[in-house]
């Protein structure tokens, strides 16, 4: 392994918005704080994921929360992470995005996805049969309406006429777009369409996942210039010494599981198989990094070597982290890791 970051990696954060004990208005207070400390350090994005019906989430509408953000910070972008494109109409869709990008003044990530616990669409009446037909029709209408014009479009799922389009995205042609993927195959389909990807699971995992990225954008004579974002995702919790980090962390990720767990224990389905059940397993499956600065920086910097990664999207505030935990790791990496990298 080496000893340095690479010059081009990038930090990011990315949320769950999960339940952490306190009442959701101050939660939301509390995330917004965080998030004008992460745009005055100098953080990339704040990437935000979508549930519904569960603690795991309570960001269900993350533009919503998104354009919160966007009037409380300069420079950090903001972005879904995933949209769940099954439970919008895909004119919707478009509208908001577009709404964002200009309330942010062109500084939206799209992330968009069809949503990984079926259960959650279900409760809006989608079907898990019906789900993976209904994503892949709206991004193929997201995508053509970005473009501008009219609207036209025919399919199992949607159908439009002549949709005049009188509204359009701040950045040009689109917004960024992301895919959150386990699967060499999506990383395949995200780098034939330009777009980002975000991944979680040990580095030895993802690396196969980036490799796959990287290939197939060698080879694309239509990938634009700028070198795409291969994201590795970890929760990071930093303390004044290694005790003191884990402790905080282990009591955090109990609540996390709690809530992650919610909507099986309730439905009576089976937790993922690679789903950390304690703490331990997080570490050792490299889900959490807990510690000094001084190993964080060297654990972080051996994962992201070893999966191919060069964006890290840090969760910085999960299950009962207290708000000064989440600010001290923030502050901690951007003096001991992104400083060092200028």
């Amino acid at each position: 392994m080496g000893n340095a970051f690479p010059s081009n990696l990038t930090f990011g954060i990315f949320d769950h918005l999960d339940e952490d004990g306190c009442d959701i208005a101050q939660q939301y207070s509390d995330r917004l704080r965080l998030a004008e400390v992460c745009d005055h350090l100098g953080f990339y994005a704040y990437h935000l994921a979508e549930h519904h019906c569960t603690p795991h989430g309570r960001g269900p509408s993350p533009n919503l929360f998104l354009s919160s953000v966007a009037q409380r910070t300069r420079r950090l972008r903001v972005g879904p992470l995933v949209m769940l494109l099954p439970l919008y109409h895909p004119l919707r869709a478009f509208e908001e995005i577009c709404m964002l990008d200009q309330l942010s003044g062109g500084r939206v990530e799209l992330g968009i996805g069809r949503g990984s616990l079926p259960v959650e669409l279900g409760y809006f009446g989608i079907g898990a049969e019906a789900a993976p037909g209904c994503y892949a029709e709206a991004s193929e209408i997201l995508v053509n309406a970005m473009k501008g014009g009219t609207l036209s479009h025919k399919g199992e799922h949607f159908e439009l006429s002549d949709i005049p389009l009188t509204l359009r995205p701040h950045q040009r042609p689109h917004p960024p777009t992301w895919i959150a993927t386990n699967r060499p195959e999506s990383a395949r389909w995200a780098a034939a369409n330009g777009a980002n990807i975000a991944c979680v699971g040990p580095s030895s995992s993802v690396r196969k996942i980036t490799d796959a990225f990287r290939a197939h954008r060698e080879h694309d004579t239509s990938a634009d210039d700028q070198a795409p974002f291969r994201g590795l995702l970890r929760m990071v919790v930093i303390g004044r010494s290694d005790l003191h980090a884990c402790s905080l962390a282990a009591s955090a990720y109990e609540h996390w599981l709690r809530s992650f767990k919610f909507l099986y224990e309730l439905n009576e389905l089976p937790t993922p198989p690679n789903l950390p059940l304690t703490f331990d397993e997080a570490v050792e499956s490299e889900l959490c990094v807990a510690g000094t600065a001084a190993s964080v920086r060297q654990t972080l910097l051996d994962q992201l070597e070893e999966a191919g990664a060069n964006y890290l999207l840090c969760q910085l505030a999960f299950g009962s982290l207290p708000l000064d935990a989440s600010l001290y790791t923030a502050a901690t990496i951007q003096s001991e890791i992104m400083a060092q990298l200028g």
